[in-house]
């Protein structure tokens, strides 16, 4: 995060489950769908995994089915000293989809087919002729809630500095909000989830366009579903990969630079792959890949003690990067042998050239090329069923592999964090040529009990 305080966090939540989300109808800016008894208890659940955070306020769309859900959380927080003010705004209103607002999603395909396929693959193209009493108006729905989403950042950051905000709104514009704070383009707005009262958190350096940190993508073990479920519209996912960063090592618990020296897992990254382990035990597996170091195969190991038909493949591509040498560095160090590098890998780390090591296009040409080898023999051994696959690595590693997911390059570095432990979900809907979608991120729920990542940051 460029060495800055991360001054401003914000959680956003999706509303609870909904009469359309139910029917499968396009909602939008319709008000015609409200909260089922489920969705009710999913909002419940959110207020309660968000005990104990001092909430300065909650905005909330005004939207039938996201007031409620707000309405609801801020009841299960009266505990507070100061129950956080409930604050109603039209920039957190659904993305407008005019023509098709009311339908099944069934109908849109059949009656729009080509404007339904640019929706999914497309997004940003998408165009929408609305008649008015001049002739016809070109309406862009994607592009729209963008704009929206930056009004609301605008807005509202420069009024909260330096405390916690809790935002309930609907899928659209949650993804555009997330994808606006890290400045991401609206081709990227199917490329993300957001599960009925799924949690997510943002941390700020300060106002839009100041470094941003995504904490957590999408959780839901608090409604007891530990992974996030597809979008039913998208089908069921033929490929799904469990991307986990291994447990902490002693060298982190120091701040420490790793890199390829081969660390173990400490005591206590034991106990967070035994953690992982806990948590992942249900989710069945048909494959399981990790870097060949000694952290992320020992966390591996620990994992599929409760899946003993896998074999473990090991994938040198998944290695960490090499920090040269940095490795075996405390920061102080690095600053005192080579002063300046440390406040550029933070500032611009895909301008780094490790001193005898490597740099950040160097691990992302070795990462995705194993990333994608491990999608399509997921593939090919999936033949008509789903397939999900367990892939174990590093800090590194991984946000170089979540840039990927994302379509953004490695000067987003740092706009991903990945805990010990933590463990992010990615599908392939359409198969492994098609575009990925991000489920979840950094979920560390198992590890800490609470929604925030409380695991050291460390070093890499």
């Amino acid at each position: 995060m460029g060495g800055k305080i991360l001054a401003t966090r914000v959680i956003l939540v999706r509303h609870g489950e909904s009469t359309y989300n139910i029917e499968q109808r396009v909602q939008g800016h319709c008000d015609q769908s409200c909260l089922t008894d489920h969705g009710r208890k999913g909002a419940q659940q959110v207020g309660q995994a968000l005990q104990g955070l001092a909430l300065e306020v909650i905005y909330s769309s005004p939207l039938q089915r996201a007031q409620e859900t707000a309405d609801i959380i801020r009841s299960q927080i009266q505990s507070l000293p100061h129950p956080p003010d409930l604050h109603l705004t039209d920039q957190l209103k659904e993305i407008h989809l005019p023509l098709w607002e009311g339908m099944l999603f069934e109908e849109v395909k059949s009656q729009y087919p080509e404007e339904y396929r640019c929706w999914q693959q497309q997004p940003h193209n998408l165009c929408m002729q609305i008649p008015s009493v001049t002739g016809v108006t070109d309406f862009y729905p994607v592009p729209a809630v963008y704009d929206q989403a930056r009004k609301f950042w605008l807005d509202v950051l420069p009024r909260h500095p330096g405390v916690t905000l809790l935002i309930v709104a609907h899928s659209g514009i949650n993804r555009a909000l997330i994808n606006t704070a890290m400045g991401l383009p609206p081709d990227r707005y199917q490329r993300m989830n957001q599960s009925n009262c799924g949690i997510s958190v943002l941390n700020f350096a300060g106002g839009l366009g100041d470094p941003v940190q995504l904490e957590s993508l999408n959780l839901t073990a608090h409604l007891g579903d530990p992974l996030p479920k597809a979008r039913p519209w998208q089908g069921k996912f033929p490929l799904r990969l469990l991307l986990v960063r291994h447990g902490e090592t002693e060298w982190n618990r120091q701040t420490r630079f790793q890199g390829q020296i081969d660390v173990p897992l400490n005591d206590n990254g034991r106990v967070q792959a035994q953690q992982a382990a806990e948590f992942l035990k249900v989710i069945p597996l048909e494959a399981a890949f990790s870097s060949p170091m000694l952290r992320p195969k020992e966390t591996a190991e620990i994992i599929l003690q409760h899946h003993p038909a896998l074999s473990l493949q090991l994938r040198d591509g998944l290695r960490e990067i090499s920090h040269g040498l940095w490795e075996g560095q405390l920061e102080s160090e690095i600053e005192q042998s080579f002063p300046g590098q440390l406040q550029q890998w933070r500032d611009a780390p895909e301008t780094v050239q490790m001193p005898e090591g490597e740099n950040l296009q160097d691990v992302w040409d070795r990462a995705i090329a194993a990333w994608q080898v491990m999608v399509n023999e997921l593939a090919a051994a999936a033949q008509d069923g789903s397939r999900t696959a367990l892939v174990v690595a590093h800090d590194a590693t991984n946000k170089v592999i979540l840039c990927h997911i994302l379509g953004v390059g490695p000067e987003s570095f740092w706009s991903f964090r990945q805990g010990n432990g933590a463990v992010s979900v990615v599908d392939y809907p359409q198969g492994p040529q098609g575009v990925p979608v991000l489920q979840a991120m950094n979920i560390t729920t198992h590890l800490a009990g609470g929604i925030l990542d409380r695991t050291a940051a460390g070093a890499l």
